[in-house]
């Protein structure tokens, strides 16, 4: 199949949703198919067009189905798509009606779609490739990493916030990875990074060291309003490093009900409380390394290749 991935994220770009397109092309690319990527649809013929965003490609997926009435339309709902932008927006709604299939990114996202369009989603889990680090010594410091962009929905401050709560007997250090997309932003985390001895902003790093980093640390803290799912929760688990994490959907989607490292959303002093449980207890943090063992199977390439191989293969023409 000729296939175009649209995604509203520049080339540039380090997001989940460039992330997102730069996988799928490479695992389709393996199966055989000619694979390109663009921020929006350029009108050259193609068997399917998988566009990430709801809202914001809503452009070229109406273009695209006026083009083409009967040709195959895949739609992949984010975060914002899934628990605003679908509630209020008409655009991201009428991309719904548009799309063949929809996919979403974990399980609880289904539960935000009104029956009629459950039956034509499909759940596709992202995937990392295993990279593991050295592990960390029980002696040194109790490193923890954040890694995203900083902006509202990602909470990305919360973290440094919640150590600063810990007892001076404490070794936890956060290394927060991630790009400030505004210039207050910016100032704050330059701020927090100065005067909160136990927080270190690295900036934007390459996907790679990224990665590494993440992967020498002891505990991964996702500290989300709103996700879709997460890459950096598939690369957590991918490494072996476990996360605490917001209670929400879209975390849980993928962590399930019963994980034992979740933290009321945007409440610092709980966040505080599980970062010192999994320093303090050896058993508290093999719990949480055992549960995100139990979920490498959901994460890796292989699984999702079929999944989208499955998806394919319902698709009109197919």
């Amino acid at each position: 199949m000729i296939i175009q991935i649209v995604t509203p994220a520049p080339p540039n770009a380090r997001n989940g949703n460039r992330m997102t397109a730069l996988r799928w092309a490479r695992l389709l690319r393996r199966q055989g198919h000619r694979v390109r990527i663009k921020q929006l649809y350029d009108g050259r013929a193609c068997d399917l067009l998988i566009a990430l965003h709801a809202l914001r490609s809503h452009e070229s997926i109406r273009r695209y189905r006026e083009k083409r009435p009967g040709a195959p339309l895949v739609v992949v709902l984010t975060g914002t798509d899934l628990y605003r932008d679908i509630r209020k927006n008409s655009r991201a709604r009428e991309s719904l009606e548009l799309a063949t299939r929809l996919v979403v990114l974990q399980k609880k996202a289904r539960e935000e779609l009104p029956p009629r369009l459950r039956r034509r989603t499909r759940v596709i889990y992202q995937s990392a490739e295993r990279l593991r680090g050295a592990p960390p010594k029980a002696d040194t410091t109790f490193k923890v990493c954040v890694v995203g962009h900083l902006r509202r929905e990602k909470d990305p401050m919360r973290t440094a916030m919640a150590v600063r709560l810990l007892p001076l007997s404490s070794r936890i250090n956060v290394l927060h990875i991630g790009r400030a997309l505004t210039r207050e932003m910016q100032r704050r985390a330059s701020r927090e990074s100065a005067r909160n001895e136990r927080y270190t902003w690295l900036g934007p790093l390459p996907h790679g060291r990224t990665r590494r980093v993440m992967a020498r640390c002891h505990l991964v803290s996702l500290t989300s309003r709103m996700e879709g799912s997460s890459n950096v929760l598939s690369e957590a688990i991918a490494s072996s490093v476990p996360v605490v994490a917001s209670k929400i959907p879209g975390l849980m989607g993928t962590l399930g009900n019963g994980y034992p490292g979740y933290f009321p959303v945007g409440n610092a002093r709980a966040l505080a409380r599980l970062l010192a449980r999994a320093e303090a207890s050896r058993r508290f943090y093999l719990k949480l390394k055992r549960a995100c063992a139990r979920l490498a199977p959901l994460v890796e390439p292989a699984s999702e290749s079929r999944s989208l191989s499955r998806l394919l293969g319902e698709l009109p023409g197919r």
